[in-house]
């Protein structure tokens, strides 16, 4: 004799704002700009104040951010949290329009770093519109954590020994006449942006190339990443500097304060 069928389970209905919460997150996660109150209104077809209301709980969660204090919202810095330990894409999406702002402003490319082992690996990169030349953006590269100024960023906290720990004891490769070439010079040249919180890199790695690039820290204060530009000395120059230092570290305090909400 045949066994009697068993009937389906019940599909158990969702929880329409919980939905609603997630359809949130991944449009925010998935978009390239900040996502305005309308853009979210529209894709959930509810009014505003519910759309808010739905908003401002992940905000205060800390899964969204609205950096500007207006009511457009980023990926916010719980997200990253779960995150950080498994995929840096996390961070991208999470950093993804500052860069972006950060070549419109300075009118270089810009580039975001994370430290890997012993070296600085750029993860994202936004060239500028307005530059018919420009420095290629290097996202998926590694680049030396001595020479670059991503990489000094990086290890901006860093001990002698805890450098030697990281980059080794031996004599630094040297890229250009101006790379520093022993852990006593990087040493000092991390104290250094440790205090004045920018880095530089003036044609250490590549000749006729300076970059500026700042860290970014966590809520605990640690530095997670560090974003800054490259441009040909020629056009960067000495004059330039102050206003590029100024945009990088601007874009670094930004996405800190954010990290650390």
């Amino acid at each position: 004799m045949l066994g009697k069928m068993k009937k389906a389970a019940p599909e158990t209905p969702s929880i329409q704002s919980l939905d609603r919460g997630i359809t949130i997150l991944e449009a925010v996660a998935k978009s390239s700009h900040p996502v305005s109150i309308g853009q979210l209104r529209e894709l959930l077809g509810i009014n505003r104040s519910s759309v808010f209301r739905l908003a401002n709980t992940l905000r205060r969660r800390g899964f969204l951010a609205n950096p500007d204090g207006q009511n457009e919202f980023i990926i916010g810095p719980s997200i990253w949290r779960l995150f950080r330990n498994y995929d840096w894409s996390m961070l991208v999406s999470f950093c993804r329009h500052h860069p972006k702002t950060l070549a419109e402003l300075s009118g270089e490319t810009a580039h975001l770093g994370v430290r890997q082992n012993r070296q600085a690996l750029f993860i994202d990169h936004q060239t500028s519109r307005f530059q018919a030349i420009s420095v290629t953006g290097r996202t998926g590269e590694f680049m030396p954590l001595h020479s670059t100024a991503h990489g000094k960023a990086l290890l901006a906290d860093c001990s002698v020994e805890q450098l030697k720990a990281i980059v080794g004891a031996e004599a630094l490769c040297s890229y250009t006449p101006r790379t520093i070439s022993s852990i006593e010079e990087l040493a000092e040249a991390c104290a250094k942006i440790k205090i004045q919180g920018y880095s530089l890199d003036e044609a250490e790695h590549i000749a006729e190339i300076r970059c500026v690039a700042a860290p970014i820290r966590d809520k605990e204060g640690t530095i997670v990443a560090a974003i800054g530009i490259s441009a040909p000395e020629g056009r960067l120059t000495k004059g330039r500097l102050p206003n590029a230092i100024h945009y990088v570290t601007d874009a670094a305090r930004k996405i800190t304060e954010v990290l650390s909400a």
